[in-house]
């Protein structure tokens, strides 16, 4: 029992590491988690059945199952060391199953547990995807959400139209994360060769460099952002009924459909 005890504390307390570097980033985080599982329950129930998109350690999963004990939900991810946290970290939990996808396969579905789903969660991750490709994963969301099921992307969704805003919000931000960098914070390069470094998880943060390269320099390939707008005008485009913006910020969105 010990051991097992054990286990589950260490799982947890990479995801609790994963969740604070993010933080470093995303001040407003939970806010978009909030607001994400409201339009979660308020459109499909108290007991879904969840895509966590680009799942990485499980974050929504788990905020998910604290709000909704009664959903069950899918983890989808291509990078094996995220994927190892997330594993460890719901193991023995039935409501949950993860799989290991690349989301530019077009056969990518194909290795889910279920052909539909009451709702498709993603967040900080779908900008890291080409335009093209991105249109593409919106078409076949929109087969894997059924009728009256929802897709939320709550990720980085700029706007280029109002530069000065933009320019003293980043001015602002950097400050922030200057100070909380000296306070001893993590940033994305600082918890890779952390985890790099445990024993535990260097293995699988070798696999997960040969896919993405090594964070410290500069890792995932760059994808084209977007604003809101063409987020909302793609789904759409893609199948979706209704799409509109459910929360913002000066520089990331919520974007919320409805199948």
């Amino acid at each position: 029992m010990a051991a097992a005890t054990d286990r589950t504390a260490y799982w947890r307390a990479w995801q609790e590491r994963w969740d604070r570097q993010q933080e470093w980033y995303l001040p407003d985080r939970e806010e978009r988690f909030r607001v994400m599982l409201d339009a979660v329950e308020a459109l499909t129930g108290t007991e879904p059945r969840v895509l966590d998109l680009a799942c990485g350690t499980g974050s929504i999963t788990a905020r998910l199952l604290r709000r909704l004990p009664g959903a069950v939900s899918t983890g989808a991810d291509l990078d094996p060391a995220l994927l190892t946290i997330a594993r460890g970290t719901f193991e023995g939990d039935d409501r949950v199953t993860f799989v290991s996808v690349d989301l530019t396969a077009p056969d990518w579905p194909a290795k889910l547990p279920y052909d539909r789903y009451d709702a498709v969660l993603t967040a900080t991750a779908l900008h890291w995807l080409p335009t093209e490709p991105l249109r593409a994963l919106y078409r076949q969301l929109a087969d894997l959400v059924r009728p009256g099921g929802v897709f939320v992307n709550a990720d980085h969704m700029p706007d280029d139209s109002t530069p000065r805003i933009s320019a003293a919000h980043r001015a602002f931000t950097e400050a922030r994360q200057r100070r909380q960098k000296e306070a001893g914070a993590q940033d994305w390069a600082d918890w890779w060769q952390e985890a790099a470094a445990d024993p535990v998880l260097a293995g699988a943060v070798r696999e997960r460099h040969a896919i993405y390269g090594d964070p410290a320099q500069g890792g995932h390939p760059r994808g084209e952002p977007h604003p809101p707008s063409w987020h909302v005008a793609a789904l759409r485009d893609a199948g979706f009924a209704e799409a509109r913006v459910a929360w913002a910020s000066l520089t990331d969105a919520a974007v919320l459909a409805l199948r």
